[in-house]
């Protein structure tokens, strides 16, 4: 391929509608173009790094057992209505209807358009495992489309679909995909983590996000650098800290006007925040609940939303408080909490003593108030965010933070949509069982912006070897010096026929401006053809992701320092 036939204009100023990294370099260099609030066209370089990743996605599926089939985008409501998710799904959901008004939505996922073939094609024991996958376009109304290809309405995904007979069945197929998803992030030249995460709307109780670390990271992910332990916040669980016990001490009321955070009251009364309660009071679909933290934890209403199994959880907000229970907020505490509404304390709670809590009262505190004398307890639970320094649940290190980037999330699905859909097999004896699956995604578009958020630097992106758009550029300094031309060419075609992904740039522009091309697109290899080259016979060789190390190479034997660099590349992932 030559500079001059490929569709690659490349920008010098950052366009106003960039915010990240990714964003900025994959429109300055040319690899995407936006048509709409959150759609993007891939241009040709872009599309070279997307064939590449979804190749290697396909090698890990099929290596795995995975066969590949295609799927409508547009789903009739029916089947959505079947699961109940056409309601559940919300606004980011893109419906539509037909010229004959029935009602139909683009796919953000696929679970009940292929259970649905499952359950008409699947009727014996035989027939399963199946492990079933796609790579298409997939569509969700994001309410602010952001960052790029991070979070976009229209977007490229793989997701695979496990059908197994039992749920042991399913968890040989989860842990084929975990392994899968490990080679094909160590492929792409990723730095990654596997966290424990929420299911949120896909369903399940056992989840895996994959997780690139980077600095510009959406998501905020605990780990543990003694052990394997990893969590999304969401998820992320420490062991409960337990404060010195005290003699207990008798209750007493105190005025504390204007304390109404917990920096205010702990201020206001001279003692840490750890020996205050946070009463946190929400709406768990229609009914009220109490949420007991520690003053200096927050809670961790996803936590909260999969303990109580609610659709909808929001903060209660002040009018209703005051219409349902008839106390004022800021003032709120757990001592003498009306019995309809449901008392949840963090894990934590029952270890502390004589602590300070709202008493229900305007501009008011309780002091000394200890839990189970003084107030009840409904359901204790791990209901708080995670803090750096705590302890590792599975080990005696301390939990770290980091940012990350989710390129691929695993779920155990169980028997969630079969039962919905009545898709069922029949065992050995002729019983019929519901099928039990497992589904498991991976954002292609997600994962070029991750691999440039981790790998880039002043000048532009530097690629993994495994998918950058060409291995190798082939530069001459002058394009009008025909000595440059000939040896450019030469190399051009040998690097060709040896199977190296080579462009050469072929432009009649100033060196400047093709050095400056060439980092900012992050070819891995250069090739400069110079003066040097004509006089000497030698090239510079540079690599990009250390441009300080430049090898001088003699002309002849570029193609050999080539391929090993690529080969020793690759092997090193």
């Amino acid at each position: 391929m030559r500079v001059s036939n490929m569709l690659a204009n490349t920008l010098r100023e950052v366009p106003a509608e960039a915010e990240i990294v990714s964003h900025k370099l994959l429109l300055r260099a040319g690899f995407i173009k936006k048509v709409a609030s959150g759609v993007y066209s891939y241009l040709p370089m872009g599309w070279r790094v997307m064939q590449k990743i979804m190749d290697i996605i396909r090698d890990e599926m099929n290596k795995a057992g995975g066969l590949e089939l295609g799927l409508p985008s547009i789903h009739p409501a029916e089947l959505w209505l079947e699961t109940g998710r056409w309601n559940v799904y919300g606004d980011e959901l893109f419906r539509l209807k037909d010229r004959h008004q029935r009602d139909f939505c683009l796919g953000p996922t696929h679970e009940e358009v292929l259970t649905d073939i499952v359950r008409k094609e699947v009727s014996s024991y035989k027939q399963l495992p199946l492990l079933l996958y796609q790579i298409q376009n997939k569509y969700r109304d994001e309410r602010r489309p952001r960052f790029g290809l991070m979070r976009g309405r229209e977007f490229i995904m793989k997701d695979l679909y496990s059908f197994d007979k039992d749920v042991e069945g399913m968890r040989v197929s989860y842990k084929k995909m975990y392994d899968a998803y490990v080679n094909i992030f160590r492929r792409c030249g990723l730095e990654f983590r596997a966290v424990e995460a929420d299911s949120g709307a896909i369903g399940g109780k056992t989840s895996h996000e994959f997780m690139v670390l980077a600095q510009n990271g959406e998501a905020e992910i605990v780990y543990c650098p003694n052990c394997e332990y990893a969590a999304n916040v969401e998820k992320a669980e420490a062991h409960p800290e337990v404060l010195p016990g005290e003699e207990l001490k008798a209750i007493e009321k105190v005025h504390t006007p204007g304390a109404k955070t917990m920096d205010k009251l702990a201020e206001h009364l001279d003692v840490p925040k750890s020996k205050t309660i946070k009463t946190m009071l929400y709406k768990a679909d229609e009914e009220l609940v109490c949420v007991l933290v520690r003053g200096d934890r927050s809670v961790n209403e996803i936590k909260v939303k999969n303990l109580l199994d609610c659709v909808n959880l929001e903060i209660a907000s002040e009018a209703v408080i005051q219409e349902e229970i008839g106390i004022p907020m800021g003032y709120v505490g757990p001592v003498d909490m009306p019995q309809k509404v449901k008392i949840i304390a963090d894990a934590e709670i029952n270890y502390l003593s004589n602590i300070v809590v709202g008493a229900n009262e305007k501009d008011y505190h309780l002091i000394n108030v200890n839990p189970g004398r003084d107030f009840r307890i409904d359901i204790e639970a791990d209901v708080r965010i995670v803090e750096e320094g705590e302890k590792c649940p599975c080990s005696t290190g301390s939990l770290k933070k980091a940012r990350g980037i989710e390129v691929g999330q695993v779920f155990q699905l169980g028997t969630k949509y079969s039962e919905a859909l009545k898709a069922v097999y029949a065992d050995e004896k002729g019983n019929n069982n519901y099928i039990v699956m497992g589904c498991y995604g991976i954002g292609v578009g997600r994962t070029m912006a991750a691999a440039i958020e981790q790998n880039h630097d002043q000048d532009g992106i530097i690629w993994p070897m495994t998918i950058a758009p060409f291995h190798a550029a082939v530069i001459p300094v002058s394009s009008r010096d025909e000595q440059q031309v000939q040896v450019a060419e030469g190399i051009y075609q040998d690097l060709k026929n040896s199977g190296v992904e080579v462009i050469m740039d072929d432009r009649d522009e100033r060196a400047g401006v093709k050095f400056k091309d060439a980092d900012l697109i992050g070819y891995p290899l250069q090739i400069i053809i110079g003066k040097k080259t004509i006089t000497e016979g030698t090239v510079d060789l540079v690599i990009r992701k250390n441009k300080e190390a430049q090898q001088s190479v003699r002309v002849e034997n570029v193609v050999e320092a080539i391929n090993n660099l690529i080969k020793a590349d690759i092997r090193s992932l």
